[in-house]
């Protein structure tokens, strides 16, 4: 089916489409112990060459948005729903979201984030398991046993919406300021200047 070591998902070959247009499998990065957990859907070209999830432009925009609050990519931990490009960047089927959850569990597990942020409307819907309106709904926290245990899921936009719609930029810096003080890793000196308009 698959090989997981660690977190790293090694072979798998259960969604033929995916073997197909991937040239990797993308695995999560970031501290194993790390207290928040950023869920995309799956790897776009640059990720697919790369090798690692949010390396593109919306990579930039969120390690933007991770300074921004004071926390750098090194502090978190990224990862996605499907570990494969879909092709032409398709968002990943049912099917596909299904076969790759198993993996997303056990790195839930292994890590036992304090809050996982879900980055546009795929992976909150995903994790919900309900439609989602993620502009209207970012920032808002649920509850949400995943595996057996439940846990904090914090929706978030997706960091390209930002690119093609300004007025998502606060939207998304909101949700990320929101997430590292519900994880407890928010620089609150800056929290509060910022707040306060200097």
């Amino acid at each position: 089916m698959g090989e997981m070591e660690d977190l790293r998902v090694t072979e798998c070959t259960r969604c033929p489409a995916l073997v197909e247009s991937r040239s990797q499998i993308v695995n999560g990065v970031g501290p194993e112990d790390a207290d928040l957990l950023f869920v995309g859907e799956g790897p776009g070209a640059n990720e697919d060459q790369q090798g690692e999830p949010f390396v593109g432009r919306s990579g930039s925009v969120l390690d933007d948005g991770l300074r921004t609050v004071g926390l750098a990519r090194a502090d978190v931990r990224i990862t996605n729903c499907v570990r494969c490009r879909p092709p032409e960047n398709r968002d990943p089927t049912t099917e596909e979201l299904e076969h790759c959850r198993g993996y997303l569990e056990r790195e839930i597990d292994r890590l036992d984030p304090e809050v996982i942020v879900t980055l546009g409307k795929v992976p909150s819907e995903h994790l919900l398991e309900r439609s989602v309106a993620v502009t209207k709904e970012a920032g808002s926290l649920e509850e949400v046993r995943i595996g057996d245990t439940p846990r904090r899921v914090l929706l978030c936009v997706h960091p390209a919406a930002t690119l093609y719609d300004r007025s998502q930029e606060e939207t998304f810096e909101n949700a990320l300021q929101r997430a590292a003080e519900l994880a407890g890793v928010a620089d609150s000196e800056s929290g509060q200047t910022r707040l306060d308009g200097f």
